[in-house]
């Protein structure tokens, strides 16, 4: 069978390598809002060409990662309350669903799988780390939507994510906490019991109160 040409492509494969590395730097907050960046900067710190750098940063411009402006300027997000009153309304739908869904298929594994992430998630917030946290809070909650196999709401679910993460980090790391919120706490005590209107109301405020801080 002859190999697609995009496959052997190097700068295909460049491109694809610094889309998924910007991506996850943007979605787990380590760059700020309003981050300037630069396709010859991309380039430089990956070791790629202005190609691959170019067509990463378009893929990640349509997805809401990152903004042009109309004098070509770069950026990571800076969200408006209104914009993050709506990106947390879409939490708010999606993620409960999933994590009905995910209900049936949660096992004793899974649950413990989620409580030794939600242990990082508590020890970067006694570390006052914001990035692992905001990355051990992403991971919490990914782990247990993909239980739910509904890939298209996860991907609509990443898309939101993805246009929080800058001021997600900004926020929490102002915020300086010195314990976890104890939110996640309560989606494992439903999972363990089973409790399907109990998780979707320990979800969906773990979404919104966390959130709620991005406006005030």
């Amino acid at each position: 069978m002859p190999v697609s040409p995009r496959l052997t492509d190097p700068n295909a494969a460049a491109h694809e390598r610094l889309y998924r590395s910007l991506r996850q730097q943007v979605m787990h907050g380590e760059l700020p809002p309003g981050q300037s960046l630069t396709l010859r900067g991309l380039g430089k710190q990956h070791g790629v060409s202005m190609t691959p750098a170019r067509e990463a940063v378009r893929r990640l411009v349509a997805e809401g990662a990152l903004t042009v402006s109309s004098s070509g300027r770069i950026s990571t997000p800076e969200l408006s309350p209104e914009r993050i009153e709506e990106l947390a309304a879409i939490r708010a739908l999606l993620e409960p669903e999933m994590a009905s869904r995910a209900l049936p298929r949660a096992h004793f594994a899974l649950i413990e799988r989620l409580s030794a992430i939600n242990t990082l998630n508590a020890e970067a917030v006694v570390k006052q780390d914001a990035v692992a946290y905001v990355r051990t809070n992403l991971e919490f909650h990914r782990t247990l939507y993909l239980r739910a196999q509904t890939p298209a709401m996860l991907a609509m679910c990443e898309t939101v994510w993805l246009q929080l993460g800058p001021t997600m980090r900004a926020v929490y790391a102002r915020l300086r906490r010195h314990e976890a919120p104890h939110h996640h706490r309560t989606i494992l005590a439903a999972l363990k019991a089973g409790d399907e209107p109990g998780l979707r109301l320990a979800v969906r405020t773990d979404v919104t109160q966390g959130l709620r801080h991005l406006t005030a």
